[in-house]
């Protein structure tokens, strides 16, 4: 463990993230309990994060030593391999966001959340 991580991992449990009728495939329980086994992080569960067509959500709230920083929430869509979630759960155990870089594997996820905010405030083309 990083001894700055005391990230904040929000999971989003609604209506839509971590469903078996949204994600049939996906073991969102074990999931859960992975990052829940983070050294050192807390997390949260969610009722509804509001982007319900990204399933599941996340997001990584950075320590206070991480947003001192800089680092700033990651809002991480679609998550739902087994490897997204290890990626996650290394980079919060690393310090999370501005103390550890973010996994360029999980870049596809954060796009994928700030193309859907765009699009809802209406700054995409």
């Amino acid at each position: 463990m990083h001894p700055l991580s005391s990230c904040i991992v929000t999971v989003c449990r609604g209506c839509c993230c971590g469903t078996v009728a949204a994600q049939p495939d996906v073991d969102s329980e074990a999931h859960l309990a992975a990052l829940q086994a983070i050294p050192g992080a807390r997390v949260r569960v969610s009722q509804c994060l509001a982007a319900c067509e990204l399933s599941n959500m996340i997001v990584v709230n950075p320590s206070s030593e991480g947003r001192t920083r800089g680092g700033r929430p990651a809002w991480l869509g679609g998550v739902v391999t087994d490897e997204e979630i290890a990626l996650i759960s290394r980079w919060v155990e690393g310090g999370g966001p501005g103390v550890a870089p973010m996994p360029a594997e999980l870049r596809g996820n954060l796009e994928a959340v700030q193309m859907l905010t765009a699009r809802l405030d209406g700054t995409s083309n």
